[in-house]
């Protein structure tokens, strides 16, 4: 194995490829201190429990208290997640994190009797309330959403159990994240040439875009075959986690776990329905694709370690500091101060924890939180997928800051939909504004394979699970069973469905495609992101054309964080995803980059 290939171990990267999380706590002891000042914070907001109805002065004085120690909770949260996330070998930063979980539910637990509180007041007269109290004003999206989960809200005493089950529910995303990042081992990837290349989750993206396809072959089947020797444990988890969700539905009396997560956004189910519908009658586009890049490679089989394999002679090295230039030069059209933020978050505030290091998570996140930086993780690889996952994560970032510069701590925390909104907006933005810069061939081609690659994670991948998404709960509500050879069936089938018989299926390998995505731990957020790139889409085409005003609404948009449901955040926006059209519509848009590609490989 070459010595290049070889991971560092965390202590060992550049102090400016990792992120500032001392701009929170300078230390793990000041850590400690925060947890301990927000212990002795919690039975004072406990003990408003029953007292709210007195009036808005008390109101006031338990919204004020609440937000304190929420801020406070998320730098703990933060700091704990992060440092743990960034190496899961570090067993102190684990205990951190361990501590943070518990702590979190305690303070959820201590708050618990606020909705069902103000419930029983009447929201009407909760309303009179703040309508004569400017303090209270923040309140009134708080109300609409109490409205909506009204007949869904169990007493006090249920509700701080329910808040008091978060911890040990979280145990089962914490084993799986202990076991994808730390105890999950891989055999190396072997190229034609012999050479062994360490394959770790910070190095299989980078290993299955590789020119030799041996070495994309035998990436791919050992990272899927070490999630096989362990299926029957990743399907107890998952199960476990679903079953949770179960209980939750069940609990809260919604008819089904799909209802039960949209809706407290006022997201009707026909969104999830009508974009899973557009995504099946739209299959036919990726299988002409899978045919273009069949021919393009000259192959007489396509496999899943194809999808990714490049089809320009070379590729472009993007090292971290040009993707910033790139992506700010991308984001131009948002005004000076957009990018100004921007790059000195990436350059000098050190947001950005991009070292590739042993033991650190797999995959991308950006994780600000009221009162912090907005910190993305990722393993950065010098490559356009690395550009591409950078300006994603940094269009989640700024979402972020733009919301905790304008929303109190009660409506900061923005929904999944729209997040996933602002990230490919970012992408989006950045892809034309390289088209239009850079006309050589090889480049272009490189760049139409970031793009393919973006889409068949948004618009292939994440609808498909969604779909497993949809199947798995049904039979779970509906008492059948399910085991890791279920899941994996089923797995395989829809993706079959998808290939459309133009790609080679590996059903063992391929159907054990949902234990490798922690997407899945979150309930139905996996549909998401189709919806996400559709509307960030229908956002970008405006702005780049130069509409007037098009980018002050975007940023309004931004700036509303939790304050609004989401579908009124993006018609605010100009975007409607109540209907299918803007999914049809970047269908259209994803046909025309094959018609590109054709055009530029064949």
């Amino acid at each position: 194995m070459s010595q290049n290939s070889v991971l560092p171990t965390r202590d060992q990267v550049p102090l400016e490829q990792t992120w500032a999380l001392d701009r929170l706590f300078p230390s793990p002891a000041a850590w400690t201190a925060a947890y301990s000042e927000l212990v002795e914070m919690l039975p004072g907001l406990a003990a408003f429990q029953g007292q709210l109805s007195q009036g808005p002065r008390v109101l006031t004085e338990f919204l004020d208290r609440y937000q304190r120690a929420g801020a406070l909770m998320e730098k703990i949260k933060v700091y704990a997640e992060n440092a743990s996330n960034a190496d899961t070998t570090d067993q102190e930063a684990a205990a951190r994190e361990g501590q943070m979980r518990s702590l979190r539910a305690q303070f959820k637990s201590a708050a618990a009797f606020f909705n069902p509180e103000l419930i029983a007041i009447g929201l009407p007269l909760v309303r009179t309330w703040i309508e004569a109290t400017p303090e209270l004003s923040l309140l009134g999206q708080t109300l609409n959403r109490l409205e909506a989960l009204q007949a869904h809200t169990r007493s006090d005493e249920i509700e701080q159990v329910l808040a008091l089950a978060t911890d040990p529910f979280r145990a089962v995303e914490t084993a799986y994240t202990l076991l994808n990042g730390a105890d999950l081992a891989f055999k190396p990837a072997t190229g034609s040439d012999g050479e062994q290349h360490e394959l770790a989750q910070a190095t299989i993206d980078s290993l299955i875009a590789h020119p030799d396809r041996e070495v994309r072959r035998t990436a791919w089947e050992n990272y899927a075959d070490a999630y096989l020797r362990h299926k029957n444990t990743y399907a107890g988890l998952f199960i476990a986690y679903m079953k949770q969700c179960v209980f939750n539905m069940r609990t809260r009396g919604y008819r089904t776990c799909l209802q039960a997560a949209l809706h407290a956004d006022h997201i009707p189910e026909s969104v999830f329905h009508n974009i899973i519908a557009t995504f099946k009658a739209n299959l036919p586009t990726w299988h002409r694709y899978w045919r273009l890049r069949r021919r393009a490679l000259c192959y007489s089989d396509l496999h899943v370690y194809d999808i990714e394999s490049p089809l320009a002679g070379s590729k472009p090295v993007v090292p971290y500091r040009q993707a910033v230039d790139w992506i700010c030069n991308g984001l131009a059209p948002l005004g000076d101060e957009y990018v100004g933020i921007l790059r000195r978050g990436c350059l000098e505030e050190r947001w950005v924890d991009w070292a590739r290091n042993k033991g650190k998570m797999d995959g991308a996140y950006s994780s600000g939180l009221y009162g912090t930086d907005p910190y993305i993780l990722m393993s950065y690889a010098d490559d356009m997928t690395s550009l591409s996952t950078l300006a994603h994560e940094l269009g989640h970032s700024m979402h972020t800051y733009y919301t905790q510069t304008h929303q109190a701590y009660i409506n900061c925390d923005y929904r999944s939909l729209i997040a996933e909104v602002a990230s490919n907006f970012h992408q989006a933005m950045l892809r034309e504004y390289l088209f239009r810069t850079y006309p050589e061939r090889s480049f272009q081609i490189a760049l139409m394979e970031e793009a393919m690659s973006n889409f068949h994670r948004y618009f292939f991948l994440m609808p498909t699970l969604a779909r497993f998404e949809l199947e798995v709960y049904t039979r779970l509500e509906n008492d059948e069973p399910v085991s890791a050879d279920v899941l994996i069936d089923l797995m395989a089938d829809l993706f079959a469905e998808g290939y459309g018989g133009e790609l080679a299926i590996d059903r063992q390998r391929i159907g054990i495609t949902w234990a490798q995505f922690a997407h899945l731990y979150m309930a139905y957020y996996t549909f998401q992101y189709a919806g996400g790139i559709s509307a960030a889409h229908a956002l970008s085409k405006p702005i780049l054309a130069g509409e007037a005003d098009v980018a002050e609404r975007y940023l309004a948009f931004l700036r509303t964080g939790d304050s609004l449901f989401q579908l009124d955040a993006l018609r605010l926006a100009g975007v409607d995803l109540s209907t299918p059209e803007p999914v049809e519509r970047a269908f259209a848009y994803l046909a025309t980059l094959i018609d590109r590609l054709e055009s530029l490989l064949l």
